[in-house]
């Protein structure tokens, strides 16, 4: 974190008093962020391993211990009977962009504090911007861990069609933007990073397993038509949804257009809790309220 902290001063420099904003400011500003996130993503080795073991845990022993018994039949978008790694394994995909989103949110509660957020937030620059600027560094560290799983997932008797990989890329940018901008929010309702990882917890498990993500939408309806509509009601079922057809070249308008009303109202709140007179940050006396 401190190598990133080090390469900061270059680009900030871009935000002294006086110094016109334009698009070349812009430009510099969100290269900025970009950079620290994938800086900071490079000197965390850890955080990349870990990004990959938990994923590869499920694939290769839950998957294999569920193999005879949850077998797959023909539903969209496969063509054929699959084996239950191959159906897992977009839900693994974009369950590293929700651990990613909630770990940069994390990193948004230090920063806010006193990091390069701090500083930022009393800047010239609209808050939406940096506020957007940091979703997309989140997504930028969030596809490279995705497609190293998928790479490794293809050793696996996870054959996904070549083309698959090209169509799934803007499937896995709006389910990263989504993921980003709900964990965006949930950082402007913490003050202490002690407190954040029991939220991550309470939002994370609910949202993975309350979704397509393991089992078929009709077997979970099968066992409980409640659960169902959760499933149903949960954006991360959708964003898997949109994965997994993307995968396989298909488009599944529905949760596209879910996944993009959920970013857009997420990054919404998250603009306005951010905001110093109306927003959480204002009202609790954090630095976007100290700007004022």
């Amino acid at each position: 974190m401190r190598e990133a902290a080090d390469a900061l001063p270059a680009w900030l420099d871009a935000l002294r008093p006086g110094r016109s904003l334009g698009l070349s400011g812009y430009g510099i500003c969100l290269a900025g962020i970009v950079a620290r996130e994938l800086l900071r993503f490079v000197h965390q080795k850890e955080r990349f391993f870990s990004a990959l073991v938990r994923p590869l845990v499920w694939l290769f022993i839950f998957a294999a211990g569920f193999r005879n018994v949850l077998g797959v039949s023909i539903i969209p978008p496969y063509e054929t009977y699959i084996l239950y790694e191959v159906y897992i394994t977009p839900g693994l995909a974009v369950m590293i962009q929700l651990f990613n989103g909630m770990l940069s949110s994390l990193t948004m509660v230090y920063d806010r504090e006193v990091g390069s957020m701090r500083v930022l937030l009393t800047s010239p620059f609209p808050r939406w911007f940096l506020l957007l600027a940091k979703i997309i560094g989140t997504v930028a560290v969030s596809l490279v861990q995705v497609y190293v799983f998928l790479a490794v997932a293809r050793f696996w008797e996870v054959d996904i069609p070549a083309r698959g990989y090209l169509f799934a890329l803007p499937a896995l940018v709006m389910s990263g933007f989504m993921l980003a901008a709900i964990g965006l929010l949930l950082s402007s309702l913490v003050r202490q990073m002690d407190n954040f990882a029991s939220v991550m917890n309470f939002v994370i498990f609910p949202m993975f397993f309350a979704s397509s993500a393991l089992y078929p939408l009709w077997r979970i309806r099968e066992a409980s038509e409640v659960l169902y509509v959760t499933c149903l009601v949960n954006p991360f079922t959708h964003a898997v949804e949109l994965v997994r057809h993307a995968l396989y070249g298909a488009f599944e308008p529905v949760s596209a257009l879910v996944v993009t009303g959920t970013t857009l109202a997420f990054f919404f709140l998250a603009v306005l809790a951010y905001d110093p007179g109306r927003g959480m940050m204002g009202r609790r006396g954090g630095p976007a309220g100290d700007a004022q």
